[in-house]
C-alpha cells in the first residue's frame, strides 16, 4: 500500500486496540486518509502532509475549533485524543490524527430541496457565528492563508465516500486564548500555491492568457480540450477587457472560517448534516466571500449555471444566521466574480503541469463566468433578496 501508515507506533499511542486493516479512502488534495479497522472498532486516519497546513500546531488549532463547535452543537468531527491527551501524533516526522469512523453520505445542492438548501446556508452561517464565539480575531484582520474557491473546487473533485465523525471530549464555549490563524497576506486560493484573487490585476491576468494560449498552439497533437480551452481563453480576454474597470477594492468583514466548504466536506446522515469534515484551511478571511464560493460550488449545474432559487434560500438562511448585511454578501458576490473572472487555474494544471485531473470540471466552471457575467444582476439578486 502506498504511502502505508506506521500503524504500530500510531496505535501505541492510542487507547484503540490492534491494527486489523487499513485501506485508503477516496484521497484528496492537502492529505491522505485511511479507514483503520481494529479490534476496537473503526476509524478514520488521516495522515497530514501537505507543507502549508501541516504544521503540528496549526493542526492542533484546527483540533482546538472543532472541539470547541462540537461543545456549541456544531455538527463537525473533532479528533480523539492520544493518552497523553494531544490530539496529534508525529511519527517519523509525520502528523497524523485520529477521528471516528462514521456512515455518511455527500449530497450536491442538485440532490437538496429548498428546504435543506435553507437548512444548508443556516449551517454555514452557524459555522461562522460560532467560531466568533470561540475562536478570536482580534489583531489578526486581513491576515489570509492560502486557501478558498480553488482548493474547494480541487477538493470537491477529489471527494467521496464515507468520512469521519463522531464526537470528542468537549470544551467551554469562551473566547480562549492563544489561537492564531495561519499567516499570510495572498488572497484565497488553491493548496499549491497558485492563489485565486478577489482583487486581481487585470494586467497580470491579460498576459496568463497569452502564456496559456501559447501553451494551446503548441500542444500536440491537439484535441477537443484544447479547442475548448482556446475558446474560453478568447472569450474570457473579451469579457475581461469589457469589464476590466470593475475591479473590486479590498474584502469587507474578516472572521475565522472553514475555508474549505464544499459537498465533499459536508456529511449528511439522512436528510441532515452529520459533519463538517476537513478543517485544514482554517483560517481568517472575508466571511460573506466563503459563502459565495461554496454556493457557487453546491449550485451550480453541468452547463455552467446556478439554480438561483436554491441560491436565494441558502443565502437568506446563511445571512439570518450569521448576522451578515445584503450589503455584504453584494460586495462578495461582486469579488468571487471578479476572481473567477481572473483565475484560470484548472488550465495552470493542464498546460503547466500536465495535471489532467481537474479537466472534466472544466466545461462547467469555465462556462459559470460567462453566465455569471451576462447574468451578474440576477445572481446579486438571489444572494441579497
Amino acid at each position: 500500500m502506498p504511502h502505508a501508515p506506521p500503524l504500530g507506533a500510531l496505535l501505541r499511542q492510542y487507547a484503540a486496540g490492534s491494527a486489523l486493516a487499513c485501506d485508503p479512502v477516496d484521497q484528496g488534495l492537502l492529505n491522505r486518509g485511511y479507514r483503520l479497522r481494529t479490534t476496537r472498532g473503526h476509524y478514520f486516519l488521516k495522515h497530514h502532509f501537505d507543507p502549508e497546513t501541516a504544521a503540528p500546531e496549526a493542526i492542533a488549532r484546527q483540533h482546538r475549533a472543532t472541539q470547541r463547535l462540537a461543545a456549541l452543537g456544531v455538527p463537525v468531527a473533532p479528533p480523539l485524543p492520544a493518552r497523553d491527551g494531544r490530539t496529534v501524533a508525529v511519527v517519523g516526522g509525520h502528523a497524523y490524527a485520529l477521528h471516528p469512523w462514521i456512515e455518511g453520505r455527500h449530497r450536491h445542492g442538485g440532490q437538496l430541496t429548498p428546504g435543506q438548501c435553507g437548512r444548508l446556508g443556516a449551517l454555514l452561517g452557524v459555522v461562522h457565528a460560532s467560531l466568533e464565539r470561540v475562536m478570536p480575531v482580534q489583531g489578526w484582520e486581513g491576515m489570509v492563508p492560502p486557501q478558498g474557491r480553488e482548493g474547494a473546487e480541487k477538493g470537491a473533485r477529489a471527494g467521496g465516500g464515507a468520512r469521519t465523525g463522531g464526537s470528542a471530549p468537549g470544551s467551554r464555549g469562551e473566547r480562549p486564548s492563544g489561537d492564531r490563524p495561519a499567516t499570510g497576506t495572498r488572497a484565497p486560493g488553491g493548496p499549491d500555491g497558485d492563489a485565486a484573487d478577489a482583487g486581481a490585476d487585470p494586467a497580470a491576468t491579460f498576459a496568463l492568457i497569452d502564456d496559456l494560449l501559447a501553451r494551446v498552439r503548441r500542444h500536440r497533437p491537439a484535441d477537443s480540450f484544447d479547442e475548448l480551452a482556446r475558446h474560453r481563453l478568447l472569450e474570457r480576454r473579451a469579457l475581461l477587457e469589457q469589464h476590466v474597470g470593475r475591479r473590486p477594492p479590498h474584502g469587507g468583514p474578516v472572521g475565522w472560517v472553514h475555508g474549505d466548504f464544499h459537498p465533499f466536506n459536508l456529511l449528511y446522515r439522512g436528510d441532515a448534516p452529520a459533519a463538517i469534515v476537513d478543517w485544514d484551511r482554517l483560517g481568517v478571511q472575508p466571511r460573506a466571500e466563503e459563502a459565495v464560493r461554496a454556493a457557487a460550488i453546491f449550485f451550480v449545474r453541468p452547463a455552467g449555471t446556478l439554480d438561483l432559487p436554491k441560491v436565494r434560500a441558502y443565502a437568506r438562511a446563511y445571512r439570518r444566521t450569521a448576522g451578515a448585511t445584503p450589503s455584504e454578501l453584494a460586495a462578495a458576490v461582486h469579488r468571487v466574480w471578479w476572481e473567477r473572472l481572473n483565475d484560470f487555474w484548472m488550465l495552470r494544471w493542464h498546460y503547466e503541469r500536465g495535471d489532467t485531473r481537474a479537466d472534466p470540471q472544466f466545461p462547467a466552471a469555465s462556462a459559470l463566468v460567462v453566465w455569471w457575467t451576462r447574468e451578474y444582476d440576477a445572481v446579486c439578486d438571489a444572494f441579497v433578496g
